[in-house]
């Protein structure tokens, strides 16, 4: 819980898909990740924005709410976080106020959730300080761990899909990725345009964990400022 280095860590910022953490934290929480699920035609399509991060589930497609997390923090999959919140309380509207009520049980003091994916919101916002709270309590979750840190999955065919889906985890400063890291465990990226790049990291050494959140970046500064933030604090 000790804060090693911190700049600008209560300025509200766009979150983009770190916001997933939470989400997927939810999800685990109140899901069982061998239950199977249909999609709804709500979830399957309710995301209007192009070039939204997807595995193009179909209405009426079958999955297990393993399938659909592993697709929230690997693909940042957007339609699988609204299938998600539909699960976990009915609607997203509720999932929502569900993600603000959670935020503010652990601490978050400038904080405010519109959306269960982090797609631009004016309204939808978080702090660095906030968001390391967020990933800490998610990484006190055994299944939501297994979730951050798989490196690969595979969706098999479904009822409506007749090729396997292959999920590749983004962050890439994990074993074997471009900016690899010894230590780092997993975590989420995000991006958009209004946000920047976000990044979230887990990583440990010689036992203490630390959590690096990074926000208002860019591409290659994201994980120079992560390494360096752990080469400090290490």
């Amino acid at each position: 819980g000790a804060v090693l280095y911190s700049k600008n860590a209560d300025k509200a910022q766009y979150p983009a898909s770190i916001t997933k953490i939470m989400t997927a934290l939810l999800g685990c929480e109140n899901l069982d990740p061998s239950q199977k699920f249909t999609m709804s035609q709500s979830a399957a399509y309710g995301i209007t924005e192009s070039n939204s991060s997807s595995i193009y589930a179909d209405t009426g497609e079958e999955f297990t709410i393993e399938q659909a997390l592993m697709a929230v923090m690997l693909q940042s999959a957007n339609e699988m976080t609204l299938a998600v919140a539909e699960l976990t309380t009915g609607s997203t509207k509720k999932f929502v106020e569900q993600m603000n009520l959670k935020a503010r049980q652990l601490g978050c003091t400038n904080t405010h959730f519109n959306n269960p994916n982090g797609l631009p919101d004016e309204i939808h916002y978080t702090t660095a300080a906030d968001m390391a709270k967020i990933a800490r309590a998610a990484w006190f979750n055994p299944t939501f761990r297994k979730f951050a840190s798989t490196q690969y999955y595979e969706i098999p065919p479904t009822n409506k899909f007749a090729e396997t889906r292959y999920l590749l985890n983004h962050h890439k400063m994990m074993k074997g990725q471009t900016y690899a890291y010894d230590g780092v465990l997993g975590g989420k990226t995000g991006y958009t345009k209004a946000a920047g790049n976000t990044l979230v990291t887990y990583a440990e050494k010689d036992g203490m964990m630390l959590i690096c959140v990074v926000m208002r970046s860019n591409s290659t500064a994201q994980w120079n400022d992560t390494r360096n933030l752990f080469e400090y604090c290490f």
